[in-house]
Parts: structure tokens; C-alpha cells; sequence
């Protein structure tokens, strides 16, 4: 169902939620599958729809404000996940030309869409996620040259 990694104080762990009923969840933990009980029945999953990609318009896109940090050595402007969430639609390859301000792909968190626009001109350099996947807060996902 969904893929977590987590580290406490200091130990990875890797978190997959298999199944929910109610208020009992079925995860497996590093390998061990465990039922727990949650406070509160969790809302029912709902899969992304897929939508066209919008043709730009004269207003700006809603983004979320990214913190990508610049690259030392000269390997590119790393673009970072600005919040934990899922990546639902990439609109760049690799070898594209953009723009500050183009917008590279759309990721879904806290139950919103958000837009993760080019923080600098150039090539795209390397693209680090895949539709579908989950991504955390400050997980390089584009990487512009």
C-alpha cells in the first residue's frame, strides 16, 4: 500500500502500511509484520487521478515555496522535496531546457497538490523520483546543470 523510511535516534527503519480495517493497521517493519491499533479509523486511500498537463496561463501556478540548496563543485542546482509527499505528475525528461519559474512537476502533500518550480535557468541534469513515488523533506528530486 504505502512505503515509509524512517530513522530514530539513529536506526533506519523501512515501514510498509499493508492494509487497513478500521481502526487496526497491518504494517511491516523492517521485515516483521505487525497489527496495531490507531487512535482514530484513517481516511480511506484514494489513488491520483491523472490530469492533462494545464497549457500556462497568464496568472502564476500555485507552488509550494521549495528550499532547494545549490550544489557545490559545479554539479548542478539541486531541486529538494519541500515537504514529505507523494510525486503525482513530472512534466520535464532529462535533457530539457528550463526556465526559473517552469514548472518540473507536481507532488501531492498534506492532502494538497503543489507545483515544484525551477528555482534557476538551465539543463536538466538528472531527475531522482518517479511518478508514484514517496519522497521525503529534503529529498533531492530534479537536479538542474
Amino acid at each position: 500500500m504505502k512505503k515509509f523510511k524512517f530513522t530514530i535516534s539513529g536506526k533506519p527503519y523501512e515501514v510498509e502500511v499493508q492494509n487497513i480495517e478500521g481502526n487496526i493497521a497491518t504494517v511491516d517493519v523492517n521485515g516483521t509484520e505487525y497489527k496495531v491499533e490507531m487512535e482514530e479509523q484513517a481516511a480511506p486511500v484514494v489513488a491520483p487521478v491523472a490530469r492533462p498537463a494545464a497549457k500556462p496561463a497568464a496568472a502564476p501556478a500555485q507552488a509550494a515555496a521549495p528550499r532547494p540548496a545549490a550544489a557545490a563543485g559545479g554539479n548542478g542546482y539541486k531541486m529538494a522535496a519541500p515537504l514529505p509527499g507523494t510525486i503525482m505528475q513530472i512534466f520535464v525528461k532529462q535533457g530539457d531546457a528550463v526556465k526559473k519559474g517552469d514548472k518540473l512537476l507536481m507532488y501531492e502533500a498534506m492532502k494538497m497538490e503543489n507545483n515544484l518550480l525551477a528555482e534557476a535557468d538551465g539543463t536538466i541534469t538528472a531527475i531522482n523520483c518517479r511518478q508514484g513515488d514517496n519522497v521525503l523533506q529534503g529529498d533531492v528530486l530534479i537536479v538542474i546543470g
